[in-house]
């Protein structure tokens, strides 16, 4: 696992301790100064003063001495996991998770709750609600809580902390869900759209080295995607990349309210899919889904009968693992990232068909499959990633080093 590297140069104290900070967090047994010294490139005068500050904060601890060869012990130092703590929380059309993280980024305590009918102000009623349920029960004291971290589906206005019209969210023209929820919650809020939050917690969960790139596809009551490079989400001028409903993956597919046919949004939602598998006698009924609840529940039996071997169902999702391959074969072969990773609330229901299906069929339609095979994986947080990956954008302000920290005023 890389490290990053801090700088000796003036003026970047909050870049070099945040360098050391996540040095620590990575190496999960500790680290003694000079190793950290070594790890970070720091001098050993730069690593001693921030640590000190680390430890008067509360963030690190000295753990016991090692003796790794001639001279003096080495202390190893740790981070303190309860010393902050963050809330994530998602925001699905169908669905609202939320949960508590420590400072290393593991969950403390989890909750969800259906989603309100599309009233705005109800929905943020309940997050507010469900928050303080959440740190209630978890006894953890808020003043140790840096903020809570709000993924939600886009398009944002990250600067004004507002929700713009999401497809699936009817009602929310320009919600101003940063500040409506800071002041019912008394805490920080940050709002960030939920694909890349899903990188995030990706990145804090499994990263694999300073330089990990790769196309994160979100797999929920949309579809989305974000991108990771050089081991930091990429987030794009407004805050909103990853908006892909409109790549057109199917040309005979059904029309798009765009105009065009076949795209995403009409073939690979988990509506389009159910849709499919009506038009298929899957279900043996003529009723037609469309509500989300029942889009939910109908998606879940579509994926139970597949792995029971349902010949009929099994073919959906076959056709539906084509469609998805397209779109990522556009993503990656423009991207050119090192690797795939499919999540979101629907993934763990899609993961067996989709992995016996895509790895091959991206190989070939792969435009550097010369050069190398493109991994493909599942997410390793599960499907609360994009509620984790809320939680994780907080501490990432907090732990994480970006290269943004180093840009000098003018």
């Amino acid at each position: 696992m890389a490290t990053r590297r801090g700088t000796n140069l003036p003026r970047m104290g909050d870049f070099n301790q945040s360098v050391i900070l996540e040095a620590i967090r990575q190496s999960g047994e500790g680290l003694s100064r000079i190793e950290l010294a070594t790890a970070t490139r720091l001098s050993a005068q730069t690593v001693t003063n921030i640590t000190r500050r680390l430890l008067e904060g509360g963030f690190i601890r000295e753990a016991g001495r090692t003796i790794n060869g001639p001279g003096k012990p080495r202390v190893t130092l740790r981070l303190v996991a309860d010393s902050r703590f963050a809330v994530g929380v998602h925001l699905d059309p169908a669905l609202m998770t939320f949960v508590l993280l420590d400072l290393s980024g593991a969950i403390v305590r989890r909750l969800s709750v259906r989603t309100p009918a599309d009233d705005p102000h109800r929905i943020v009623e309940a997050m507010a609600t469900t928050i303080d349920a959440l740190i209630v029960g978890s006894g953890v004291d808020r003043s140790r809580i840096a903020g809570v971290g709000v993924a939600a589906p886009g398009p944002l206005d990250v600067e004004k902390g507002t929700v713009i019209d999401p497809p699936k969210l009817v009602g929310w023209h320009r919600v101003p869900l940063r500040e409506v929820l800071a002041e019912a919650t008394g805490l920080p809020v940050v709002l960030e759209k939920d694909t890349t939050s899903a990188a995030v917690g990706e990145l804090w969960t499994r990263r694999e080295s300073a330089d990990d790139s790769f196309v994160f596809v979100y797999l929920g009551t949309g579809i989305g995607a974000a991108l990771a490079r050089d081991g930091e989400a990429v987030r794009g001028s407004t805050r909103n990349i990853g908006e892909i409903g409109h790549i057109i993956v199917d040309p005979d597919g059904p029309s798009c309210s765009c105009g065009s046919r076949g795209c995403v949004e009409v073939v690979c939602t988990p509506q389009a899919i159910v849709e499919r598998a009506e038009r298929a006698g899957v279900f043996g009924d003529d009723r037609r889904a469309s509500d989300v609840a029942t889009v939910h529940e109908r998606f879940s039996r579509l994926c139970e009968r597949a792995a029971e071997g349902d010949d009929a169902a099994v073919e959906v999702l076959r056709q539906a693992a084509a469609h998805i391959t397209v779109l990522t074969a556009a993503l990656t072969n423009m991207l050119d990232v090192d690797r795939v990773v499919f999540g979101g609330p629907f993934w763990a229901r899609l993961a067996d068909v989709y992995l016996r299906e895509i790895p091959a069929r991206l190989d070939r339609a792969s435009a550097t499959r010369a050069v190398r095979t493109l991994p493909v994986d599942g997410t390793v947080v599960g499907d609360d990633v994009g509620a984790v990956g809320a939680g994780c954008v907080v501490l990432d302000s907090v732990l994480s080093p970006r290269a943004s920290d180093l840009l000098l005023d003018s």
